[in-house]
């Protein structure tokens, strides 16, 4: 009988001990999750959406060759005198879109992919961003300067990975049968605001509670280090993440170069697209000019809208060699570990193109859902408040009368 009554006071506290973590914490951190699943729910298709309301940015796949670097290149410098094309991404189906200046916030060519057209041009003020960098700014750190909205997100978001774990503590019913079943799975709309404020929170949040769980626990990647080397560390058997290191052109064969800027790419893109003929996609980012040591990089995506697949090269801009760096995507998805695979799948768990539309949908809809908990278990937590004083005052109503 003892040993019983020990084992219900332990679970009696570790449940309050749930319950006041779940509160809480819920509480101090409602309005940052409300803002990060919100944003979230739009920056995951925002392709898709972006293909929508842009239909010219939409391009059929034909049998020719797309235009080559060398041709970006100059388009930039004719669109945009004096300054240099950044970056270019290949999408099938899409246009190529180029930043020309600042890597971030640089202005934005699109192009058509076969005859070089310019299909949109977007020239922005420094600081100017997009629609959707907007809102991944606002998902990344709140508007608000980097290295303060930054780590509030983060350890918001651990904060709603603990929510979540507690809130499994206070869904779990004390005993399996039709009754708490149905309180459980379903909600019952026909009942008072109240009780469909509380399913909507108790049942909405335990459908939605594995998706959202993955989405948190891969967002702190980048951002919370301590967290990023622990769960790589626990997923690869022990094994310390590979610290990045900037890959450099060897500047001291800069006088040796028999190739212009643009010949080097057109060659390096012809050596790359041959060897990865079916790929659905291209990141290029061109060396800068001012710096003899930048390089050359392309970002290969065989699966279109997903990424943990990429292959990466890296050539030097003097020698036009190979270069190997030493991270997670030194070597082809394929031959990886498992702790490596888990990596770099990161982001396509996130917003849930590892399972490609479908897994987007259900990203959508759980982060939608995620944006709501905190409103439906502030409006629970507020009733529970308001109803507290209005019980002791019967309670001493009655006990005045019956001393009366």
């Amino acid at each position: 009988m003892k040993n019983k009554q020990k084992k219900k006071n332990g679970r009696s506290l570790f449940y309050r001990i749930s319950a006041w973590l779940h509160l809480w914490l819920g509480l101090i951190s409602g309005i940052i999750l409300i803002i990060v699943c919100l944003t979230g729910c739009i920056w995951v298709f925002n392709e898709e959406i972006t293909g929508w309301l842009e239909p010219k940015t939409v391009v059929a796949k034909q049998d020719r060759p797309v235009i080559q670097p060398s041709t970006i290149l100059e388009i930039a410098a004719r669109e945009y005198p004096g300054k240099q094309a950044a970056y270019a991404i290949y999408r099938e189906g899409r246009v190529v879109e180029v930043n020309v200046g600042a890597r971030r916030s640089g202005s934005t060519l699109k192009l058509n992919p076969y005859t070089g057209e310019v299909v949109s041009k977007v020239t922005r003020k420094e600081g100017d961003v997009d629609f959707f960098r907007w809102i991944l700014n606002g998902h990344r750190f709140l508007w608000m300067p980097y290295k303060i909205g930054r780590p509030i997100v983060n350890y918001s978001t651990l904060v709603f990975v603990i929510t979540l774990v507690t809130g499994v503590v206070l869904w779990w019913p004390k005993k399996w049968n039709k009754s708490t079943r149905e309180q459980s799975f379903k909600i019952k709309w026909g009942a008072s605001f109240k009780r469909v404020n509380y399913d909507l929170h108790n049942v909405l949040g335990f459908y939605s509670l594995l998706v959202l769980f993955a989405i948190g626990v891969t967002g702190m990647v980048w951002g919370l280090e301590w967290w990023s080397n622990g769960l790589y560390w626990a997923t690869s058997g022990g094994r310390s993440l590979p610290a990045y290191t900037e890959l450099k052109s060897d500047s001291t064969q800069a006088p040796h170069n028999k190739f212009t800027m643009a010949e080097s790419m057109d060659m390096i893109w012809q050596r790359v697209t041959n060897g990865n003929p079916r790929s659905t996609g291209f990141y290029m980012s061109f060396p800068d000019t001012a710096k003899a040591a930048s390089v050359i990089n392309i970002n290969v995506y065989p699966s279109r809208g997903q990424y943990y697949n990429n292959v990466r090269y890296v050539f030097d801009r003097h020698t036009l060699e190979e270069l190997k760096e030493n991270s997670v995507y030194a070597t082809r998805f394929e031959e990886a570990d498992f702790g490596t695979k888990l990596r770099r799948m990161n982001y396509d768990i996130h917003v849930g193109s590892i399972l490609g539309l479908p897994g987007k949908f259900m990203a959508f809809f759980a982060s939608l859902i995620g944006a709501t908990l905190p409103v439906t278990g502030f409006l629970i937590w507020w009733g529970r408040k308001k109803k507290k004083p209005q019980q002791t005052h019967v309670k001493k109503t009655a006990a005045k009368a019956a001393v009366e």
